[in-house]
């Protein structure tokens, strides 16, 4: 079987399971905690290659590549600003060769770690250039398409758009991570679900497939939540829901962020996330190939 285009299989509205964590997998392999997670697609790619075919085994239908700090303005901080296109290259080999023609792969950008004028000093033309340049070694790599997430503000969401966009035509999914606040859920700019998709409704034309979360401080009942008020907001746009939670709410334990969520109650909460209209699902921090396994035998149990 041939996977078929990647943009009628999301607007399908049949679930479409993609992966949990990467860091935590490049740990227990022996990367060390606060290196270039990214230049592993380098230096040992064969590691990544070996998470991925876990993720895969679990019965993913995509992974997502392992790139997700992987822009000029980022890689800055090792040292690899000029090995941008390279890295990401690598990143969509790696996943490509764990995918086979039957799956997907989505090319992974996450934010800089820094602001835009005025509120830092970044100026907008060196960012869009700089996730143009990684979309374009994305693109080089062989991806199905590029998910955009873990962002916070959306003019840093809407310049990584136009820069993935200026360089091809494949579907793009936009994840935001939201924290609780007593007003409702907000992005750590204080954007609202309600703001951020009235206005990348406005993006819609350049290939937007899918919104949703990702990461952020929620607990799985509030993900839910969340979920049922992203379904209202983007009810007859034709655009999927995207839903990748952490393993709970974290513990801070020794300086470190600890997950305590079994698979099988990370599982059971994805099953009211599917149910409250989320159909693009997979896990962010604290999960493993355990919780993505446990979550697609839960939800094809439904069916």
């Amino acid at each position: 079987m041939t996977r078929i285009d990647l943009s009628k299989r999301l607007k399908s509205g049949v679930f479409f399971f993609i992966d949990g964590a990467m860091g935590t997998q490049l740990m227990a392999e022996g990367v060390q905690p606060g290196s270039c997670y990214d230049a592993v697609n380098l230096k040992s790619p064969e590691i990544v290659e070996r998470i991925h075919r876990r993720y895969f085994e679990a019965g993913c239908d995509a992974v997502l590549t392992n790139s997700f700090g992987a822009n000029a303005v980022t890689l800055a901080r090792h040292g690899l600003s000029g090995n941008a296109v390279e890295i990401n290259r690598a990143a969509g080999e790696i996943a490509r060769r764990a995918a086979g023609p039957d799956r997907y792969v989505l090319g992974d950008i996450g934010p800089c770690g820094d602001f835009l004028e005025p509120v830092g000093s970044l100026k907008p033309d060196a960012l869009r250039a700089a996730f143009a340049e990684q979309a374009r070694g994305l693109v080089a790599g062989g991806v199905d398409g590029i998910i955009i997430e873990t962002m916070t503000a959306l003019d840093e969401m809407t310049l990584a758009v136009e820069a993935t966009r200026s360089v091809c035509r494949l579907p793009i999914l936009c994840s935001f991570s939201y924290d609780p606040a007593p007003e409702g859920f907000r992005t750590m700019m204080g954007l609202t679900p309600k703001s951020i998709v009235q206005d990348l409704l406005k993006l819609k034309g350049m290939g937007l497939a899918a919104v949703g979360f990702n990461c952020g401080t929620l607990t799985m009942e509030g993900y839910v939540v969340l979920t049922e008020m992203l379904v209202g907001l983007l009810k007859g746009t034709g655009i999927a829901l995207l839903a990748e939670p952490n393993a709970g709410r974290p513990e801070l334990i020794d300086g470190r962020a600890v997950y305590r969520l079994s698979p099988d109650e990370y599982a059971a909460a994805i099953v009211q996330i599917y149910k409250a209209g989320a159909t693009i699902l997979g896990g962010c921090c604290g999960t493993s190939p355990a919780h993505i396994a446990a979550m697609i035998t839960a939800i094809r149990s439904l069916r």
